[in-house]
């Protein structure tokens, strides 16, 4: 596999061509309210086949050294590729990553992998768990892990077959698992929740774990899925009885039903709930992303968030996917999933400001604190037309003083960009493939990018785990930063140890 080590980020002017822009608004317009690869139960990622020009741009474009070859490597010069994990027993789409200790964590649409990184050269598959349930978003905390399950099932095993939404005794939510032996999870706990769990986030406590469930897009047609769907569940589990974890709250967070979408707002998410909360227990704060709307609320009363502010970008954001506190907890970066993580959304078309990261600053204090947007930020290396590219989940890199972060963009690659300055956000580092091939838009590349002790760990959907150093200046006082276990969408306050 070549690498390519070079000193300035790509900033190729790709030529947009008529054929190009006709199948781009087709899947915007038929995924733009979709959050991310949803093929269901479907071992294969999304394709969609390509005209014959867009073909030939793209093999233009790699002629010319304008875009890698296909699945060719190429990064900055102050990121090391140390390795790749190929996908094994679980086939399905990679999705989402969690730490603890010497492992890593790795959802996958059939189930989760478990690998030993005390080497990040050689990181050894201790356990594969077969239990299909897309996307299987992963978390973990003490000897509990957990997994969402937002695809309609026969039941809550992990022998579930597929079974439609519109069956009553279908089965979605949330399982739990003992992972006490890493080497051999056992499953021990499921809690069914309105429409799914697409996505989670734990709120850890001494005796229990409070799970905020995100999921959405309900239909008079489903029985477990009614609308209105203007909230998230709350399940509280018993770290010594996890059996007993149950839903003791379903906070409405969007009274007036939230942002309306098309036709009132073109182009944008109609809000029916959250794709994803991110919660900085230490401050008591988290930050909801939810489709048409994003938040701030406090969690001072786990089983009872409060709503702070509120915001909208009907002008750029078409989907408010997922959300990053700095470590000062004064910033917030949105992500914008336009096309729903089944376009190619990187390129001169769409230009810096759709689908891109949308910075904030939280002014004030208490619950008189404000969402004030300063910027936004989006990779300048224009990826093809064949690539699907989105801003997707990343962490903080812990350094005093600055604000760092690292974060996937499917078949984007890995961006590493600095946004201390909110107003001026730029990339100090980058690693991506070229594309997976030059005959269909697939959906590809790393779903998640995460920094954890000293390294950065992606789970590409298509390659499997990938782990980068990275040697700069910038980010170097982040290698002495330690976490005993990190679930990124649980922020850790990185100073206090």
């Amino acid at each position: 596999m070549t690498l390519l080590h070079t000193t300035q980020v790509r900033r190729r002017r790709l030529g947009v061509a008529a054929a190009a822009a006709g199948l781009l608004a087709t899947l915007l317009t038929a995924t733009n309210a979709v959050a991310s690869p949803e093929p269901g139960d479907t071992t294969t990622s999304a394709a969609a086949t390509v005209s014959s020009d867009i073909r030939a741009q793209a093999q233009a474009a790699i002629a010319s050294g304008d875009i890698p070859g296909v699945d060719e490597i190429v990064h900055s010069d102050n990121i090391e590729h140390l390795t790749n994990v190929p996908k094994d027993a679980l086939l399905g789409t990679n999705t989402d990553l969690a730490f603890q200790g010497k492992y890593a964590f790795a959802g996958n649409y059939d189930g989760f992998r478990v690998f030993d990184i005390s080497n990040p050269k050689k990181p050894k598959t201790v356990a594969q768990v077969l239990c299909p349930g897309s996307q299987n978003d992963v978390s973990v905390s003490g000897n509990l892990l957990f997994l969402s399950t937002d695809s309609s099932r026969s039941d809550n095993s992990c022998a579930s077959t597929t079974q439609p939404a519109t069956e009553k005794s279908s089965w979605e939510g949330i399982k739990v698992f003992d992972i006490s032996d890493k080497r051999h999870p056992e499953y021990v706990a499921s809690v069914e929740t309105a429409c799914g769990s697409h996505t989670h986030t734990i709120v850890p406590k001494r005796n229990e774990v409070y799970v905020y469930v995100s999921s959405y897009s309900p239909n008079e047609a489903f029985p477990d899925c009614q609308p209105p769907h203007d909230g998230i569940s709350v399940i509280k589990v018993p770290r010594k009885a996890p059996e007993e974890a149950r839903i003791v709250n379903f906070p409405v967070l969007f009274p007036d039903g939230g942002n309306p979408g098309s036709p009132t707002n073109p182009g944008v998410a109609k809000t029916t709930g959250c794709h994803d909360i991110t919660v900085l227990p230490s401050e008591d704060l988290a930050a909801g992303a939810c489709m048409g709307d994003g938040l701030l609320f406090s969690i001072k009363d786990p089983a009872n968030p409060k709503i702070i502010d509120r915001v909208q970008d009907n002008v750029n954001f078409a989907f408010w996917h997922s959300a990053t506190f700095n470590q000062d907890a004064d910033k917030v970066v949105f992500t914008d999933e336009l096309g729903g993580g089944g376009a190619a959304t990187c390129n001169e078309q769409i230009g810096p400001n759709r689908g891109a990261d949308g910075i904030y600053d939280i002014v004030g204090k208490g619950d008189h604190r404000k969402l004030v947007f300063r910027s936004y930020f989006k990779i300048g290396r224009y990826q093809a037309d064949v690539e699907v590219c989105v801003a997707h989940n990343g962490s903080i890199i812990p350094v005093k003083g600055r604000d760092l972060m690292v974060q996937a963009w499917y078949q984007g690659g890995i961006s590493v960009w600095d946004f201390t300055d909110s107003s001026k956000p730029q990339e100090i580092a980058y690693f991506e493939r070229g594309p997976v091939n030059l005959d269909a838009v697939t959906t590809a590349g790393p779903w998640s990018a995460y920094y954890y002790n000293g390294y950065i760990y992606s789970n590409d959907i298509a390659k499997g785990l990938d782990v980068l150093a990275l040697h700069d200046r910038r980010t170097d006082p982040a290698k002495r930063v330690r976490l005993d276990e990190l679930n990124v969408q649980t922020q850790p306050d990185y100073f206090a140890r």
